[in-house]
């Protein structure tokens, strides 16, 4: 199948698109700067500029569009709205009837979230309902692997940074990561599964964890021994916005907003119709962080 991947140069682009060229597809690889990806012909695409998309679906002529193109923090122009709704709008009114469409949403993705983030995240899907394509939508809660962006550098700044970890409120909010290869599976299989079309996964791991059990694993990985203090919500909520007058702040208002929400689900039926193996956080936390500090 000839597969069109937006996105393709992301940490989850990357592993999707891998994961393709496995199972012997034709994949192009659409990126802004429209990079190759080892046996995966480069294409550019800007999902905010409606000609760029038109001319790659054009030269890609796909079976399946993969559209991955997400952001987790707004800057400048790219924001939540332009990147996410705006950008998944131009996708869709340039793939032809009859392709086979799989959506990059994301686990709490609702039009009432207090993350902008995720009120995006639903504009985007109800634009994907509504498109009369054969799609197919997953919700991945947080996605680890080496390379990831939470456990390999918020996470890890967050209980790096200071001579404390802050702990937001009691700790409580419930987690339930999933590895980047088995969201990679239910993508690839989502293509080759006519029962997917027309139906949303939320894609969550093998285990749930805690925020504080999620800040124990991360000091551990990191050979660290800190105390964990936990700071109450109302100075959270002054301390943040705070931060996000840093050049690169540990954490936004965003990102806080959904860590409070907490971010889970059941596995099933994702696990059951695309047989993921649902591989252990625990068992890839350590390769996580040793590949985040060589990157440094």
């Amino acid at each position: 199948m000839r597969v069109l991947v937006t996105g393709a140069s992301g940490f989850v682009g990357r592993a999707i698109t891998q994961a393709l060229l496995d199972a012997g597809h034709g994949v192009w690889a659409g990126s802004r700067r429209g990079e190759g990806l080892g046996a995966a012909q480069g294409l550019t695409l800007d999902v905010t500029d409606p000609g760029s998309v038109q001319r790659a679906v054009g030269q890609a002529d796909p079976e399946a569009v993969i559209h991955l193109v997400g952001i987790i923090q707004e800057e400048g122009r790219q924001t939540f709205e332009r990147v996410h709704v705006e950008g998944t709008r131009n996708v869709l009114a340039a793939t032809p009837r009859g392709t086979r469409y799989v959506h990059m949403s994301a686990l709490g993705a609702r039009e009432d979230s207090g993350s902008r983030y995720s009120s995006s995240k639903a504009r985007a899907e109800a634009l994907v309902r509504a498109s009369g394509l054969d799609w197919t939508i997953f919700q991945p809660s947080l996605i680890f692997g080496v390379g990831d962006d939470f456990f390999g550098r918020v996470l890890r700044e967050l209980v790096s940074t200071a001579p404390v970890v802050p702990q937001i409120g009691d700790g409580s909010f419930p987690f339930r990561p999933v590895s980047v290869q088995d969201v990679a599976q239910a993508f690839v299989g989502a293509l080759s599964t006519p029962q997917s079309v027309g139906q949303t996964y939320a894609l969550t791991g093998p285990q749930e964890y805690t925020f504080r059990q999620l800040l124990e694993l991360e000091l551990r990985a990191l050979g660290k021994s800190k105390p964990i203090v936990p700071v109450p919500i109302a100075l959270m909520n002054l301390a943040v916005p705070l931060m996000g007058l840093l050049p690169r702040p540990p954490i936004t208002k965003d990102q806080y907003a959904m860590l409070k929400e907490g971010n889970t689900a059941p596995n099933e039926p994702a696990r059951t119709v695309f047989g993921l193996p649902l591989l252990r956080l625990d068992d890839q936390l350590a390769a996580i962080v040793a590949g985040a500090r060589n990157r440094r």
